[in-house]
């Protein structure tokens, strides 16, 4: 048999940070070339793998993008929309145009004139979506430090703003930063708290 003369330009896109009480949620789209060894969802992979791996796949993809959405937008349009938000201005920022796109998850963003598929747990057959998975997580668990080193007494470097006991009773003691999301649940009550007094 023989290959297609014209391969077909496919990226995978993947978000990171749907979950956290705080930051932006980030998504990443990704064409790759060739195969890159050990890829899968990177919630899967060790810290120094990934790291690891992102280095790989920026180097070796035919492109890469990262994009987000900022905790505001997150407030202002909810977690679903502004996900999908974030990985639409990430295959918008390819510098190659896909012929296909393939999203994790369920939900397809609002991209017209692509030929997209939504595939659950896509980060773990698809190599193209995990590392886009990879690129994303990587990219925000860097923007979480950062946060560490803003707001130190949150312990942002452990928790990378997820609702752990930790993150909640830091939130109890020294209150809502600029930097979280008012419209989850743990955030809001607490800020409805503070108006009660």
């Amino acid at each position: 048999m023989h290959e297609n003369p014209i391969a077909k330009l496919v990226a995978g896109v993947d978000e990171a940070g749907r979950g956290p009480l705080a930051g932006s949620v980030v998504a990443a789209a990704v064409i790759l070339d060739a195969p890159i060894a050990g890829l899968t969802d990177s919630k899967k992979l060790s810290a120094p793998r990934r790291a690891s791996l992102e280095q790989e796949i920026k180097q070796k993809a035919l492109a890469w993008a990262i994009a987000e959405s900022s905790q505001h937008e997150v407030d202002n349009i909810n977690i679903l929309q502004a996900s999908l938000l974030a990985m639409k201005r990430a295959v918008l920022g390819l510098t190659l145009r896909p012929d296909q796109v393939l999203i994790d998850g369920n939900r397809l963003p609002p991209l017209e004139g692509y030929s997209m598929l939504a595939i659950v747990k896509g980060d773990l057959t698809e190599p193209c979506i995990s590392a886009a998975s990879i690129l994303a997580k990587e990219y925000r668990d860097r923007q979480m430090m950062e946060l560490d080193l803003l707001y130190p007494e949150y312990g942002f470097a452990q928790h990378k703003g997820y609702p752990t006991a930790l993150h909640r009773e830091r939130l109890l003691q020294h209150g809502v930063t600029p930097v979280h999301r008012r419209s989850f649940g743990p955030v809001r009550d607490l800020l409805e708290m503070s108006f009660d007094k």
